[in-house]
């Protein structure tokens, strides 16, 4: 098995290599507005680290969100190129199931990401590997949580909904492949790699626009 894991739903663009026991060569970097710029440079600095070619790999895994229409495109158009070019399946995780493995959390908990608008995706988790609810999209002043433990960014810029925020902020790619090649032994079929949005793109036709045709 050798996994080639990336997700563009957060800020962080993170790839990752994975031989089914451990994370080979991994890379992420945090920009919101490149993501289509960083990630195939990602991609070809894991494949150099781990001294292998892209047809070496067995699987794709994706965060397929939630996260902004823009930024999650990119991950998801990407594992499918890869996946239709190298005739090897696609798989889908939701990303805030990422951020959840990774967390140090034995407890009940929540993950929350940025979802701007002064809002936050988020679910919440019985443990690292069991979410309880279903992804959404709230105004963080309107969820009681019972001050539960919480990870990502989101936890962590908005402290009167999340007073005990804890890492990690952003999600690994590491994680999620590590996460996928769990369920994958365990004979766990994964989700489809499709973009988990949660509400309409920012971006909007505009409602009383002019149609000009030629005369």
């Amino acid at each position: 098995m050798l996994l080639l894991a990336l997700d563009t739903a957060t800020p962080a663009v993170t790839v990752a290599l994975h031989d089914g026991t451990s994370a080979i060569a991994t890379s992420s970097q945090v920009d919101a507005r490149r993501h289509g710029e960083l990630l195939l440079p990602a991609v070809d600095r894991v494949l150099a680290e781990a001294g292998l070619n892209l047809d070496a790999v067995t699987g794709i895994v994706v965060g397929v969100g939630p996260g902004p229409y823009t930024g999650l495109r990119v991950g998801l158009m990407t594992a499918d190129t890869f996946g239709l070019a190298l005739g090897v399946p696609v798989h889908g995780l939701c990303t805030l199931d990422g951020l959840a493995y990774a967390a140090d959390i034995e407890d009940p908990f929540v993950v929350a990401t940025d979802a701007r608008r002064k809002e936050v995706y988020w679910a919440r988790y019985a443990d690292r590997r069991t979410r309880v609810s279903d992804p959404a999209v709230d105004r963080p002043g309107d969820l009681d949580l019972g001050g539960l433990p919480a990870v990502g960014a989101g936890a962590l810029l908005y402290p009167d909904t999340f007073p005990d925020a804890r890492a990690p902020e952003h999600v690994s790619a590491a994680a999620l492949a590590a996460l996928a090649a769990e369920k994958l032994a365990a004979g766990e079929e994964l989700e489809a790699p499709r973009p988990l949005y949660l509400r309409r793109p920012d971006a909007q036709v505009p409602k009383n626009y002019k149609v000009v045709t030629p005369k």
